[in-house]
Order: structure tokens, then C-alpha cells, then sequence
């Protein structure tokens, strides 16, 4: 975390008590050792969704469904999101706990690398979420770009990495992929881009 542990700290005793599923996904993530994007950033991407008036939504990388319930949640009837990830037990662990939450009917799930099956797909989305593997986050913008409105959202997880983006010693693939998808959206003439000192960093960029 990237929030001094006295913010952090305040902001999730104060958060509102999660439901069975969500507190059931949250002990699996600890279990796990798994980065799912917690409770904080999870309301901020079913308010973004909501905010957007989201019908169609698209996540890059899944895992067991954590965000996946959030944005589900904040569409209307007959709205949609589609997970990725090329782990079979992790989509059928996403598609229990979307089913445990009523929410089976809005979720479709693919099964694959994310960025493949992205290109496999049509648009138009309202919002893409971005959580694959640091490294190639760069590779992420001209797709979600081709898929997304003009007034879409791409909102990417773990912007600041850690903290690790301030530090120039850090040459680690992962940490060269961040800092170059954060210059990639704050600089790309079709976005405009705020990266959020939430948690671990979420960058949200609006297609203009």
C-alpha cells in the first residue's frame, strides 16, 4: 500500500460491512495470497461504472471474480461483464461467487490470455478495467482505446506500484511496464487521464 497505515487504517473502519459473498472472497483473497483490489477500490469501480451509466464492461485480467462482482452489481438489467483470465479454476471460482450473488446472468466469461481475447471482441464497451501483469500494461491502451465509447472509462489498477514508480533504481520489467502505461494515458491526446492515491494506485483516464 502506497497510503500511510493510519489513512488506511481509518478508511477501512469506516467502510460499510460487506455482505457474505464479498467477506467470503476477501478471507479466499488472504488465503490465497491473492491481489484482489479489496473493498476500497472495489467501490470506487462500482461508483465509476454507475457514474458512467455502464452497461458493458470488460475486464482485463479476473482472477476469482473480486472486482467482477462490483462492477455486476452496479449495472442495470440486462448489462454485462466480461471476465479474462487464463486460469479455468479461477473463472470457475468467479462464476460461483457471481452465481452465490444473483449476478449470473451479467457475467461472461473467457478464457484466455486477456490481451487475446480483448482483440477478439467488439465493441463498444463502456468502461475497461486493467489489471493484467505490470509488464504489459503499455500494450493495454490501443486496445481498450478501439473498444471503448468516446466518453468510456479505462481505469487501471496498482498505478503507483507499490510506491516502486518514484524509486529510478527499480528496473524490474514490471516496474518499467507501469511507469510507461502511466506517461502512455497521461500524454495520449485521446484521453484524459487523474491517477487516485487510493490504495495502491488507480489510474482513470475518460475517452474524449
Amino acid at each position: 500500500m502506497i497510503v500511510h497505515p493510519s489513512v488506511e487504517k481509518y478508511l477501512e473502519g469506516i467502510q460499510p460491512a460487506r455482505d457474505a459473498v464479498l467477506a467470503d472472497m476477501e478471507a479466499e483473497a488472504l488465503r490465497r495470497d491473492f491481489p484482489a483490489v479489496g473493498p476500497q477500490v472495489g467501490a470506487l469501480l462500482g461508483l465509476l461504472a454507475r457514474s458512467a451509466g455502464a452497461r458493458r464492461v470488460l475486464e482485463l485480467g479476473s482472477g476469482f471474480g473480486y472486482s467482477a462482482v462490483w462492477f455486476a452489481r452496479a449495472l442495470p438489467d440486462g448489462g454485462e461483464v466480461h471476465l479474462t483470465d487464463s486460469s479455468a479454476e479461477l473463472l470457475e471460482s468467479a462464476r460461483g461467487y457471481l452465481a452465490r450473488a444473483g449476478l449470473a446472468d451479467r457475467a461472461r466469461l473467457h478464457l484466455g490470455e486477456a490481451l487475446g481475447v480483448a482483440r477478439g471482441l467488439q465493441g463498444p464497451f463502456d468502461l475497461v478495467f486493467n489489471d493484467i501483469d505490470k509488464e504489459h500494461y503499455p500494450e493495454v491502451v490501443a486496445p481498450a482505446l478501439r473498444l471503448l465509447r468516446p466518453g468510456g472509462l479505462l481505469v487501471t489498477d496498482n498505478a503507483l506500484w507499490h510506491g516502486r514508480v518514484t524509486q529510478p533504481a527499480r528496473r524490474d520489467a514490471a516496474t518499467r511496464g507501469v511507469r510507461a502505461y502511466n506517461r502512455a494515458v497521461l500524454s495520449h491526446p485521446e484521453l484524459s487521464t487523474v491517477i487516485l492515491p487510493l490504495r495502491d494506485g488507480v489510474a482513470v483516464s475518460v475517452k474524449r
